[in-house]
C-alpha cells in the first residue's frame, strides 16, 4: 500500500498465520530462552500457563511479518522510530492460527520535513478463538516525493 491509501481509520486484515511448536521452540532458543518458552514438559507441569507458550518477542515478528504482507510491500515505508505500548494479554501456544488487525490511528506529512510520511498504527493479534495475543501501536515512517506546489490561481 501507498501512504496516499493508509486512510485513518482504515483497518487492514490478514492471516491467518498458524504457529507450530518446532516454530515456538526454534525460535525461543535462540532469542528468548526461558524455560517456559523453551520446555514443553516443564511448561505443562510447572508452568501457570499449564503449556509451551511462544516468547511475546515471537508474536511481535508474526505481526511484523503480517503487516509487511497485508501492506507493507511495495510501500515507501523505510523505518520506525519505535512503539508507544506492546502488551501481550494472553500467550500464544502450539497451533494457534494467528489473524491481524491493523488500524490506522494518525497519518500526516512532516511539516519540516515534506518528504516524510508518519503513521500511526494499531496492531493487534487475535488467535482462532476471538483471544487478543497481542497489542501495540507502533509508528512507521515513509519516504514520500516532495509536495507539489499549489496550482497557480488562473484570471478568468
Amino acid at each position: 500500500m501507498k501512504f496516499a491509501e493508509f486512510e485513518i481509520g482504515r483497518v487492514i486484515e490478514a492471516g491467518p498465520y498458524t504457529v507450530s511448536e518446532a516454530e515456538i521452540l526454534e525460535f525461543a532458543r535462540r532469542y528468548d530462552p526461558q524455560w517456559f518458552h523453551t520446555e514443553p514438559e516443564e511448561a505443562a507441569t510447572r508452568s501457570r500457563f499449564h503449556a509451551l507458550i511462544a516468547s511475546g518477542w515471537h508474536t511481535c515478528g508474526i505481526a511484523m511479518r503480517l503487516v509487511v504482507q497485508a501492506a507493507l510491500n511495495g510501500s515507501e515505508s523505510f523505518a520506525s522510530p519505535g512503539l508507544d505500548y506492546v502488551r501481550w494479554p494472553h500467550p500464544v501456544r502450539p497451533g494457534d492460527s494467528l489473524r491481524l488487525r491493523a488500524t490506522v490511528v494518525d497519518r500526516r506529512r512532516s511539516r519540516s520535513q515534506p518528504t516524510l510520511g508518519i503513521l500511526n498504527w494499531r496492531w493487534q493479534l487475535f488467535n482462532q478463538d476471538g483471544i487478543e495475543v497481542l497489542d501495540l501501536r507502533a509508528t512507521s515512517l515513509f519516504e514520500l516525493p516532495e509536495a507539489e506546489p499549489p496550482a497557480a490561481a488562473t484570471a478568468p
